[in-house]
């Protein structure tokens, strides 16, 4: 992005036939476009507020684990506050499907894996992270960061380079960032409108676009243990659902997953 890259996000939107209904702040660098928000979200900035960065020194993923967040990447963070009606755990699901969609529109095969994370070809490309702002007697607001690779320019750190990939690599062409920002913002809008009233909808979109790893061994390191298990799919909550090797059924609402592979 260039110029004004906040104007040229909300022309993008326009263009896309959604006039945007919040401020969108772009800043060149920043610690956390997350942090930014929070403040923001304190000083009781409306919904749908928006903050992109160009770089990010303190980026983050699950569990405070560093984000690398060099130029030419998409890094964004929406402000929500979700009514009684939204199931709080269901928001990342949903932004799941919607980068998805995004990134499926920009001509690659994007597939979702359990809690946050978007693929390609086996490899990250995207991620999601919500975090809450809490408040007496409970969550007042909800931040949304979306990290996207997009340069293939050779700025991922090289111990990502077999775990992750960009959306220029795979697509061999150079990606705007500003549309693709519009293209989130899009679906992230229509999903977060399903989610209030038909969750199952969201659920059922994000199944189709999960890594088939249903009826195949997945541990998962939820902090303090690790649980290893036949994933058996999603419940009505998000959670990921584990048989294990008594039979039973036990359902992990956080953590780092990935498929075990015989040996």
């Amino acid at each position: 992005m260039s110029g004004d890259p906040a104007a040229e996000v909300r022309a993008a939107l326009r263009v896309a036939g959604l006039e945007w209904p919040a401020p969108i702040e772009f800043m060149a660098e920043v610690g956390s476009t997350s942090d930014v928000l929070r403040a923001l979200a304190e000083a009781d900035s409306p919904e749908w507020t928006v903050v992109l960065a160009g770089r990010q020194t303190a980026g983050r993923g699950r569990h405070g684990r560093r984000w690398a967040s060099p130029p030419g990447h998409l890094y964004m963070s929406v402000l929500l506050r979700p009514g009684p009606s939204v199931r709080l755990s269901l928001i990342p699901l949903a932004a799941g499907v919607a980068v998805k969609e995004a990134l499926t529109g920009n001509g690659v095969d994007a597939r979702l894996k359990w809690p946050n994370d978007v693929l390609v070809g086996g490899r990250k490309v995207a991620g999601v992270l919500g975090e809450g702002v809490a408040s007496e007697p409970g969550v007042q607001s909800l931040v949304l960061g979306v990290g996207v690779n997009v340069a293939d320019d050779g700025s991922l750190p090289d111990e990502l380079r077999e775990l992750a990939t960009t959306l220029d690599a795979e697509r061999r062409a150079e990606t705007p960032l500003a549309g693709l920002a519009a293209a989130v913002l899009v679906r992230l809008r229509a999903w977060y409108s399903v989610l209030a009233v038909a969750p199952g909808d969201v659920l059922a979109a994000w199944r189709q676009s999960a890594l088939p790893w249903w009826g195949r061994m997945v541990e998962v390191d939820a902090g303090v243990e690790r649980i290893a298990g036949l994933a058996r799919g999603v419940d009505e909550r998000g959670a990921l659902l584990l048989e294990l090797a008594d039979g039973a059924v036990v359902p992990v609402l956080a953590g780092e997953a990935r498929e075990l592979r015989p040996r």
